[in-house]
């Protein structure tokens, strides 16, 4: 047998104080008086009897002394060690994620997990190891393999939850991982489920123990958030939203809308059980600043109750292409929005003064700085060889990447293309069954749009997927879009700010925290920032440079908070939840009820003598 909680026994002290009580209590005055030959016969064979009935004189102190024991073991909530937990080691797998949050088991469901741990950490005896993954945004080992209960529930104590999604495929591959060559190895998993699909995890041979936390799924959330240009005006923004209900009844609530804390609009609204709704603002903009979009509920998960985004003001777009002649080419870039487009035959490195560089069939000795689109050239540092390819049919192309936004490539042909292998820094937008026909990536600290073929030697400038291929680029090669991409993240991603040549040292405000100044020394041309894992506005600046950034949740699945009592993990099946290891902690339960019955049995003896 063990105990959970051994410094109970220190309660054993109070027994010397009941004995001290009863030993101390007021006796009744003892008379002799004349006794008959029966009397006589009546005391001999009491006092023959002696022992016992010194023992039923103090019936009463030594029921309230088995009591007395009886709560102290039920405080110290003894259990029975059973096979499942003879393992020697125990990889303990908890879920971080913003879901853990949630209040439906106060004070928190992380609360729970830390009980539910403390419990597992408490089964083990001198021969077992545990070891503590989080499982979040990162995946992280926050204890070592160890014996030492007092090294676990430090680890633990530290251990909160953020506002990050969830991680759990990485953490269970990497308890997996972990588990490899170990004999007698059991993973227990404690989290909510508030996960998506896990039907890609692959698990073989591991002993997988499922702890499920959480006892309902009431919150409404906003899932996403988006700002763009207005086009019936460039003065204003278009603001769209959705937040579902993940509650089982309807909601009311009161959306507002803030632009740098000053209140836009407030829009009342209803969300029926299980539905999603969509609200779209409109508001003037005058400067950058931060758009915030919040209401107030009473639901269960509050950090999801609010999204904000960084708005920056448009801005023209210089544009320089180098060509020998390209018509079509020159009026898709001009047709774009605020481009101001210059044309020249010969690239001048020293005369550039341009946000994009287009070169077009004409390939300098030396790339330019700028962000790139270079069409059917192909430097020595980007491709080691490269093969003319005749007709090459288009067998793919990447619709979600934003060069491809509303675009399609189906039907183009193509006359011929420069047959390459993509280097390290591009991905494939648009491909042939030979070779990557558009190239997109960022190299040396620019953004590059490649193409391998002359477009004047295809079908496509007579498509209407052409002009919007070339606004599309415009707009992602465009060094503000770069900047308003890296201003709005999702919590967890690591901020990654181009640094200033000036000595000044970086510093970062995070959401609710102090300045944090860093050192200079240790990085390059770009500082990464990994610690976004809370939801807010972060700011930075270095020397007289200045920077806003917003980090969101906005993550469905953490929204939709219900507990789920089974999880599907790929080939390894369906998990069920195991509760095994609390039902062997509640003998404390049966002890107590004994000592309730010692107590009925007491006052029943002492009514009994005093009537």
């Amino acid at each position: 047998m063990s105990f959970l909680y051994p410094t109970a026994f220190w309660f054993a002290l109070t027994l010397p104080v009941v004995v001290a009580c009863y030993l101390l209590k007021r006796r009744r005055k003892t008379e002799l008086v004349p006794a008959s030959l029966l009397w006589n016969r009546f005391l001999a064979e009491n006092q023959a009897n002696a022992p016992f009935q010194k023992l039923k004189r103090h019936t009463l102190l030594i029921l309230q002394l088995c009591m007395l024991l009886l709560a102290i073991l039920a405080l110290s909530a003894p259990f029975f060690r059973t096979h499942r937990f003879a393992s020697e080691m125990l990889i303990v797998l908890i879920d971080t994620s913003a879901s853990m949050q949630s209040t439906d088991v106060a004070p928190s469901r992380m609360h729970q997990a830390h009980e539910a741990v403390e419990e597992l950490i408490a089964t083990m005896d001198g021969n077992d190891q545990m070891m503590l993954i989080a499982a979040g945004n990162p995946t992280r080992v926050i204890q070592s393999a160890t014996s030492s209960h007092a090294d676990l529930r430090r680890a633990l104590k530290h251990l909160q939850s953020t506002d990050t999604a969830t991680r759990l495929s990485e953490g269970l591959k990497l308890a997996a991982t972990l588990a490899e060559g170990i004999d007698h190895v059991q993973i227990h998993l404690f989290t909510d489920g508030a996960v998506s699909d896990l039907t890609d995890t692959t698990l073989s041979g591991i002993d997988l123990v499922y702890h499920p936390l959480g006892t309902r799924g009431n919150n409404v959330g906003i899932v996403s958030m988006d700002i763009r240009p207005n086009p019936d005006d460039v003065s204003s923004r278009a603001i769209f939203t959705s937040i579902a209900n993940y509650s089982n009844a309807s909601k009311n609530l009161i959306l507002e809308l803030r632009f740098e804390d000053q209140l836009l609009e407030a829009r009342a609204m209803t969300i029926e059980a299980g539905a999603t709704s969509s609200v779209n603002f409109i508001a003037p903009q005058e400067r950058a600043g931060v758009f915030d979009v919040s209401f107030q509920t009473d639901d269960d998960l509050a950090m999801d109750n609010q999204a904000a985004k960084v708005s920056l003001m448009p801005q023209p777009i210089r544009v320089l292409l180098v060509t020998s002649g390209n018509r079509f080419l020159e009026r898709a870039i001009a047709s774009a929005p605020q481009v101001e487009l210059a044309v020249t035959s010969q690239w001048e490195p020293s005369a550039a003064e341009a946000d994009i560089v287009i070169l077009d069939d004409i390939e300098p000795e030396r790339l330019p700085d700028q962000n790139l689109m270079a069409i059917h050239v192909f430097p020595d540092a980007w491709f080691d060889e490269v093969k003319e390819i005749l007709n090459p049919a288009i067998v793919d192309w990447q619709s979600t990447h934003p060069l491809m936004r509303f675009s399609q490539m189906e039907g183009v042909s193509i006359a011929s293309t420069g047959g390459v292998l993509a280097p390290p820094w591009a991905m494939p937008v648009v491909e042939s069954a030979q070779s990557p026909l558009i190239l997109a990536g960022e190299d040396q600290g620019r953004r590059v749009v490649w193409l391998g073929f002359r477009p004047l030697d295809s079908t496509w400038p007579l498509r209407v997927s052409f002009p919007i291929f070339i606004q599309n680029a415009m707009q992602w090669l465009h060094p503000g879009e770069a900047y308003a991409e890296r201003s709005n993240i999702q919590t967890g991603e690591a901020l990654i700010i181009p640094l200033n040549a000036e000595t000044g040292s970086p510093e970062i405000l995070p959401p609710n925290q102090p300045w944090q100044p860093h050192q200079r020394e240790d990085m390059d041309r770009q500082w990464i920032y990994n610690e976004t894992f809370k939801q807010g506005i972060y700011r930075f600046r270095q020397g007289q440079r200045s920077e806003v950034f917003s980090t969101n949740l906005l993550d469905p699945s953490e929204s939709d908070n219900g507990p789920r009592e089974t999880l599907q993990l790929g080939n390894y099946g369906q998990m069920e939840p195991t509760r095994q290891e609390r039902a062997q902690l509640q003998s404390w339960r049966w002890i107590l009820l004994v000592a309730l019955g010692i107590l009925m049995l007491e006052w029943f003896i002492y009514h009994k003598r005093s009537a």
